[in-house]
């Protein structure tokens, strides 16, 4: 008596173990966003064997190869942002110039998956005392910078946050300029993505020892910082070859981390990587991209 009881214990135990595995692996993965940064270097450089037009589509097999369902794309002129736009027709683009809100200048061009997600908002600002002032600039900027943003529903996890979406391009000259562009673009992670899910990217030319990251990433009068560096969240030890900037050079690695991704805490942050592709030794871009894949 005892041994069928035992035996039917069992059976229920591995019956209960089967219907929860079944029921463990019929349901879907959470869901993860790739997210890529990029600066592309304007295509009307004199860059000899790297000139964008012996380049652009090494630049673009590398964009597929990371399948990003975010790009963040700086120094992009606008015959770049729709060379790329015709190359991922899967993506909806947003993108105007830093010198006239239009055309003109160079633009924060980012791109979103369309099936993927549902604009809801977008916009841009410049980073001045005049945010709102097409092709301003302020304190020693040697040009005119900007954020591109866009508001977005996530087709594919409709009851999450909307995601704010946002994109930049620090000045290379001028240290106030980037000191004040970060803590205005800090304000304006809280003002115009209120309620939503953060996500920031963009070449920042300076490193994480510099006050432009601090104002971005560290506290602020007791208040956390509306995101995470989402690199040194996945790699907390800082090593010495983790240089963004390539000047084209493969294995160039040993400067200063000046191309970020940013996200809200919220964010589960499962990789965040440098991606260091390269072909005959060159690299598609004199930036290398950076990638995060996060998820709810």
């Amino acid at each position: 008596m005892k041994t069928t009881v035992r035996l039917c214990i069992c059976v229920a135990a591995l019956s209960l173990l089967a219907i929860a595995t079944n029921f463990a692996q019929a349901q879907p993965p959470a869901a993860s966003i790739n997210v890529v940064t990029f600066n592309i270097r304007y295509g009307t450089a004199s860059d000899g064997e790297n000139h964008w037009d012996k380049r652009r589509e090494f630049l673009i097999d590398t964009i597929q190869s990371m399948k990003p369902d975010l790009l963040g794309t700086q120094e992009t002129l606008g015959f770049q942002r729709d060379y790329l736009a015709q190359k991922l027709p899967e993506f909806d683009y947003l993108g105007v110039g830093r010198d006239d809100g239009k055309e003109a200048g160079e633009m924060m061009a980012l791109y979103f998956r369309r099936d993927r997600f549902e604009k809801i908002a977008s916009g841009h600002f410049w980073l001045s005392t005049t945010p709102d002032e097409v092709g301003t600039k302020s304190w020693d900027s040697s040009l005119p910078r900007m954020a591109t943003w866009v508001k977005l529903r996530d087709r594919k996890q409709t009851d999450a946050p909307n995601i704010f979406f946002i994109n930049t391009h620090f000045d290379h000259r001028g240290p106030t300029a980037r000191l004040e562009s970060a803590r205005l673009i800090r304000r304006q992670l809280t003002e115009l993505g209120k309620d939503c899910l953060v996500i920031l990217t963009g070449d920042f030319n300076a490193d994480q020892q510099s006050p432009p990251y601090s104002a971005l990433f560290d506290n602020l009068e007791n208040q956390p910082s509306p995101i995470v560096d989402t690199y040194r969240v996945t790699h907390p030890q800082r090593e010495p070859n983790e240089g963004t900037f390539s000047g084209f050079k493969a294995g160039e690695n040993r400067g200063a981390r000046i191309d970020w991704i940013g996200a809200s805490p919220q964010w589960k942050i499962q990789s965040a990587e440098i991606n260091r592709t390269d072909k005959n030794d060159r690299t598609p871009s004199d930036h290398f991209p950076v990638t995060a894949t996060l998820s709810y």
